[in-house]
């Protein structure tokens, strides 16, 4: 099977603090050979409901393929649910804005993330109730999905974990490619209880983009706490995520993903394991060994959690560092340059 180098750019997140517009934040990652931005939301557009301007979209979508640098859409939501009060939601129009939205730009990707430690409380429904309603909800989406050529890309998000996912797409009723895959975040997998390069191997037929983000998982007195690491000294293998990556057809862009601030995962509490009923003995025995690993790159100074306070501060300086990382581990593992 062929393996190809992939373009390597930032989620727009990245560089929210920074005071830069769409076209500044496209300039900066070209500038700093990024090939690509996928772009959580706008600057532009940043009051909570504002409508976007088409044109504007337009616009951008042209700037980006003069310059010769892709774009991806993020502003959709898959669980039907309010999740700071609980309440029924619907999705399936803000699903077709994005879509639409998307056509506008020329990307034939839209992310999708409801946001939300859902495990982590009792305030909201429950997952199984939640995962119901999503199923009804993207049943009716897939058609327009695929009758636009937008594949809508749910994210490895601290919502579901790719086992639950893949029964959803199971449930719906798709195949890869028929309209709905995911957006691989490879950090956000430790977060949910999953080895990186398991996970990665469990949905691979099903991922069209990334977030590309590294971490590290390590113990804490309530069970785990992960946390973001600059690419390349984190707890994601590369060595071995890459080269699956790199034999998708149609392939998919690095996106990388970085912010502050930690997560901790009170495992210790019976009540929040039975919440991952996938999680097998194996797995977690995996997710303990990188915890320990995690303690000796500490202890030399290799690796400490960003408070998310402190993150505007260093965040350009580490996204340079980022693209640089990636774009490096790629050419090693793959034996490929990349351009830019």
């Amino acid at each position: 099977m062929e393996v190809k180098p992939m373009p390597v750019g930032i989620d727009s997140y990245c560089l929210v603090s920074q005071d830069l517009n769409s076209f500044e934040i496209l300039q900066w990652t070209k500038a700093r050979g990024g090939a690509g931005v996928q772009f959580t939301a706008l600057p532009e557009y940043s009051e909570p409901g504002q409508e976007i301007d088409l044109g504007f979209l337009r616009e951008l979508g042209e700037f980006a393929r003069a310059e010769n640098m892709y774009i991806e859409w993020g502003r959709a939501r898959h669980i039907p649910f309010d999740l700071s009060s609980g309440c029924w939601q619907p999705v399936l129009d803000s699903i077709i804005t994005a879509v639409l939205e998307a056509k506008e730009l020329g990307a034939t990707v839209v992310r999708s993330c409801s946001g939300g430690l859902m495990r982590w409380h009792n305030r909201l429904p429950a997952t199984e109730v939640m995962l119901e309603e999503m199923v009804e909800q993207l049943r009716q989406a897939v058609p327009i999905l695929q009758d636009h050529g937008v594949t809508l890309a749910i994210e490895t998000h601290f919502e579901f974990t790719t086992f639950e996912l893949l029964r959803v797409f199971e449930q719906v009723g798709v195949n890869p490619g028929e309209g709905l895959g995911i957006c691989l975040d490879t950090m956000n997998l430790l977060t949910m209880l999953e080895n990186p390069v398991w996970a990665t191997r469990r949905v691979l037929p099903w991922v069209v983009a990334t977030h590309a983000k590294d971490g590290c998982i390590r113990l804490h007195e309530e069970g785990f706490e992960t946390f973001t690491t600059p690419i390349g000294r984190g707890s994601v293998d590369w060595q071995a995520i890459i080269p699956m990556l790199a034999r998708l057809t149609p392939g998919v862009k690095l996106s990388i993903e970085d912010h502050g601030g930690s997560f901790v995962l009170p495992y210790f509490r019976s009540t929040f394991l039975s919440r991952f009923p996938d999680l097998t003995g194996q797995e977690l025995a995996s997710l303990q060994q990188l915890a320990m690993e995690t303690e000796i790159r500490i202890q030399r100074g290799e690796v400490a959690p960003v408070e998310r306070a402190n993150w505007s501060e260093i965040c350009q300086v580490r996204v340079t560092e980022n693209i640089k990382n990636l774009k490096e581990i790629q050419e090693q593992v793959l034996g490929a340059t990349l351009p830019g």
